[in-house]
């Protein structure tokens, strides 16, 4: 029995012996240890605060962004609108020259008249389907340069006692040229 208890005895020396020790060691690093999780606290609280406030930023950016799109389609509406209804202004204007032409020219076949008509009508389009600003200028200046030639055809024929056999020559000759 007693090597047994010497057992017991020494096995909780052995025990005691490692609990001291790491009470020892934990005390010599408790005011490490507590640096280090007061460190770690504050990081997170600090990765929380930078998190929170990027949502914010992000959030205001988001705000603006709409804000923006918002402005620009509405000012591409307004400007839709309005190319719609420039869009109508040119194509009363091209019926007045049709009418023009009709008047000044009463011995043309209406089908002349129609096909000047449909000259500038195509003219009109290929002015609002130009992609850049270049050919969107040049196609309105082939338009201005037709419908001019259209007037002043219409213009000649009232001054022209000949008027009931000639032709609106300008006119004629411009839609002999490609479109493009």
């Amino acid at each position: 029995m007693k090597p047994l208890r010497h057992w017991l005895f020494s096995t909780c020396r052995f025990f005691y012996a490692i609990k001291t020790k790491q009470l020892q060691w934990h005390t010599k690093h408790h005011a490490q240890q507590a640096r280090l999780k007061h460190a770690q606290r504050l990081a997170h609280q600090e990765i929380i605060e930078t998190l929170t406030l990027r949502g914010a930023q992000l959030e205001h950016d988001l705000a603006v962004l709409k804000t923006t799109h918002k402005a620009q389609l509405l000012m591409l509406k307004t400007q839709c609108k309005q190319d719609i209804k420039d869009y109508q202004a040119y194509l009363a204007a091209l019926d007045k020259l049709k009418v023009a032409i009709q008047a000044s020219y009463q011995h043309l076949p209406e089908a002349v008249a129609f096909t000047i008509h449909h000259h500038a009508k195509q003219l009109l389009n290929a002015l609002w389907i130009a992609e850049t600003v270049e050919e969107k200028l040049r196609c309105e200046l082939r338009l201005i340069h037709f419908m001019n030639a259209v007037h002043e055809d219409a213009s000649v024929s009232f001054d022209d006692a000949d008027a009931l056999t000639s032709l609106p020559q300008k006119t004629l000759a411009l839609l002999q040229q490609p479109l493009l």
